[in-house]
This record gives structure tokens, C-alpha cells and sequence, in this order.
């Protein structure tokens, strides 16, 4: 493989940046250890980024959004202290374009896209259809607080900020909620899929656009690191996510957008797209679901958005 490494790569170290949270240090280290079966001879060095989002534990939106688990490391890509970036793509927004000269030039194969809910030690639910009215939910996303709300308009929804790990932590120790709705892929990449008493189904939360998927981002001019990555490169990921922020730029879709979507392929082979938008306490929505070959995601994407356009999707995000 050394002969490969030589031919393609800009020089013997690939440094990955990513935050400092550890689910994202995990997805960090999957990456690495992936790139190590490729180019073993290759020294690929971790750099942890403390992101703005990160340090802010209020509402997002006065960050800008999502954004603010991005830029940072995003600036040190574009200024070549990093070689390469890993985010979940669930956090890409869809109304701030990628910085000039960077491409994700690798998904990973998507994980599951399902929500998970949590209990207290020794609470006697096991999810969420059992709860009393007035029971408190903790997410940190407007998507799954319309969703449960729509099912459950007597339950009460607040915001709980921070990691994955931080807010496990707050919800066992402060006692503040009767539920915590988590992802459960987050769950696995942390070890802590036991903690999940029930995993809703599709029809009861339908996931964010770019769920369960890791991105590798990196510099479109690093043409050697460009093709190692596209060696990791899931295609039927790629087709999907396509489709999905497809519809979520056509949406104009930002952080505090109540936006879910979820793009599958069916048993005959043609691509389906799902795309729904929320009103914030679920009483109102707007549903589209078409269907596509796979070489035509942009159109499937596109053509999702502009029916949930017309159904009022647009009235709903500004909401």
C-alpha cells in the first residue's frame, strides 16, 4: 500500500478534525480506523475543535443555527490546519452553502435513523403511548417536539441542550423530565443503546434530513485525499442524502425548522422520498412522498420540496 499512499496522497499524516463531544470523537476515531485499512502506512492524526455550539447552551438560533457546530471547524479546514472533517449530517443546515473549495467526498453506510426514548432509573413507563398527561419530555429538537406533540398534544415538550452524553447526565440527575427522546444510532456510537426502553417507528417520528449518516469533508484541491475518501464512499447513502437536502435547501430549511425527511429505496428499486414540515406544536403539517429512479435524486428532492411548497410548507418554517 505504501506505493498507493505515495501516488496519491499530499504527504504521510492525514489529520481529522472534528468536535470534542464524544460521540463525535467516536465517529472521529471510526474514521481514522477506516482510512488505516486503506493506508496503513499512513500517520492519521485526531484534532479535537471545540465548537461555538458546543460552548452555548442556550437556543441555537441565536447562534445562527446548526451552523455553529460547523464553522469552526469548517474555517480550519479551508485554512489547512485540518485535512479533513467528519460531521453528522443531520447538523448540516440547509440554508448556509459549504465554504468555496470543500467537498464531502465520503458517506458512511447510514446507520439507523430512529429515535429512542429514555426512562429514569425505576420509573415504571416504558414508553412514551404510556405516559399520564402533563408528562415532561426533554429533546433538544423542534422536529421530534411537533412529532410528539401530534401524538401526544397533553404531554408537555422543553428544550434540553448539550451532547449526547451531557444530557443523559442532566436528565438523571436533575430530574426534571419523565422522558428524554434521543437518536438511537447517537445511542450506539456512545455504547449507551440499553438505555433505549422504546424505539419509536417511522409513522410515529420521521427522522431529520441526513439521519444516521457521518460525512467526510474535505478540500476539493487535495485531489489524493479527495480519492481515498471516495474509497469509503457509500452510493446508496450518497443517492439518499442527495435527494433529502435536495428538498431541505428547495425548503430553505434552517436549524429551528420543524423539517423531517427520509429517502429509501424500495424493493423494485426506485427511490422514495419522504418529506413532512410541522407547525411547532404539531396541530398543523405538511406531507409529500414521491417516487424516482435513483439516477434522478435532484429532481426527486426538488420536486418533494415544491409539493410541500404548495401544501403550505413554507407558511409552517416561518411559523
Amino acid at each position: 500500500m505504501t506505493a498507493y499512499v505515495e501516488r496519491v496522497l499530499p504527504g504521510p499524516r492525514i489529520r481529522i478534525g472534528s468536535r470534542t463531544s464524544p460521540m463525535a470523537v467516536a465517529q472521529a476515531e471510526h474514521v481514522r480506523d477506516l482510512l488505516l485499512k486503506l493506508a496503513e502506512d499512513v500517520d492519521v492524526e485526531l484534532v479535537g475543535i471545540e465548537t461555538s455550539g458546543d460552548r452555548w447552551q442556550g437556543d441555537l438560533a441565536e447562534l445562527g443555527g446548526k451552523g455553529a457546530f460547523l464553522k469552526e471547524i469548517d474555517r480550519q479546514l479551508v485554512t489547512d490546519a485540518i485535512d479533513v472533517a467528519v460531521h453528522c449530517v443531520k447538523d448540516v443546515p440547509g440554508d448556509v452553502p459549504m465554504p468555496e473549495g470543500t467537498t464531502f467526498a465520503a458517506y458512511l453506510p447510514r446507520e439507523d435513523v430512529r429515535d429512542a426514548v429514555l426512562f429514569p432509573a425505576g420509573s415504571p413507563y416504558r414508553g412514551l403511548d404510556g405516559l399520564p398527561p402533563g408528562a415532561r419530555i426533554g429533546t433538544s429538537a423542534v422536529r421530534r417536539k411537533a412529532q410528539i406533540l401530534r401524538k401526544r398534544p397533553d404531554l408537555t415538550v422543553d428544550r434540553i441542550r448539550g451532547n449526547v452524553n451531557s444530557r443523559i447526565a442532566r436528565f438523571d440527575a436533575e430530574h426534571r423530565f419523565d422522558a428524554l427522546v434521543l437518536a438511537y444510532a447517537g445511542l450506539r456510537r456512545i455504547g449507551m443503546e440499553h438505555r433505549a426502553a422504546e424505539v419509536l417507528p417511522l409513522d410515529v417520528m420521521c427522522p431529520p434530513v441526513g439521519a444516521g449518516v457521518i460525512g467526510i469533508e474535505c478540500r476539493t484541491a487535495d485531489e489524493g485525499i479527495v480519492e481515498l475518501l471516495r474509497r469509503l464512499d457509500d452510493r446508496r447513502t450518497r443517492t439518499h442524502v442527495t435527494a433529502e437536502r435536495t428538498m431541505l435547501h428547495g425548503l430553505r430549511g434552517h436549524c429551528n425548522s420543524p423539517i423531517a425527511g427520509h429517502c429509501t429505496t424500495t424493493a423494485d428499486g426506485r427511490l422514495s422520498l419522504l418529506g413532512m414540515v410541522f407547525s411547532q406544536d404539531g396541530a398543523e403539517f405538511a406531507y409529500a412522498q414521491e417516487w424516482d429512479t435513483p439516477d434522478h435524486a435532484h429532481e426527486l428532492g426538488a420536486y418533494v420540496a415544491a409539493t410541500l411548497a404548495r401544501k403550505g410548507a413554507r407558511r409552517l418554517i416561518a411559523g
